[in-house]
């Protein structure tokens, strides 16, 4: 009997999880195209973001343009954020917060297009179909956006295998007389 992938075995050797770790996000922002307020919701919640990118609270990047229509696999009015991992968590915590009754589609950038929108996302609010037909099954590149900005994918590597080592066994420590904390189990 095969395993399905969704019941596959995840991986725990440190070198492939640190290698296959996602360095680049989208968060597609919908709006129904024909709904005034949602429209300008949408537009009032972009220039927050880009305030607050001049601003320093974190690394987030609008495209230049709003989508007033359906384009690609979004069956709505949408605008695209570019994020990379090192402010993921701000920008995500920040729309949270800030959506209002927006919907928001939030997914990983990889070579594998179609999977990055189907299984591999989250939604921020309620979801809504999307048209996977318009999306290439697996790229050969990397879709690095950005690269002057020296972050995600351009960036240079943060924690060498090393550095991720001492960084485990240290909270290990820590967390070793942590009740509530689960414990790792010994190596194999």
């Amino acid at each position: 009997m095969a395993v399905s992938s969704s019941l596959a075995k995840p991986p725990t050797d440190l070198k492939t999880v640190a290698d296959e770790e996602i360095k680049e996000w989208h968060f597609h922002i919908y709006f129904h195209q024909g709904n005034t307020e949602e429209h300008e919701a949408a537009v009032r919640l972009r220039d927050a973001v880009l305030r607050l990118r001049r601003d320093g609270a974190f690394v987030a990047v609008p495209l230049f343009r709003v989508n007033t229509a359906p384009i690609g696999p979004h069956p709505v009015g949408s605008y695209e954020i570019w994020a990379p991992s090192e402010t993921f968590s701000s920008v995500f915590s920040y729309l949270c917060l800030h959506r209002g009754n927006l919907s928001i589609l939030v997914h990983p950038l990889t070579r594998e297009e179609r999977k990055d929108h189907e299984i591999r996302n989250a939604w921020i609010g309620p979801s809504y179909p999307l048209d996977l037909s318009t999306l290439s099954v697996k790229s050969k590149d990397i879709p690095l956006q950005y690269p002057s900005l020296k972050l995600g994918y351009s960036a240079a590597p943060q924690l060498s295998l090393e550095m991720r080592l001492k960084l485990g066994a240290n909270v290990e420590s820590i967390l070793a007389s942590d009740k509530e904390a689960a414990k790792a189990p010994p190596r194999a």
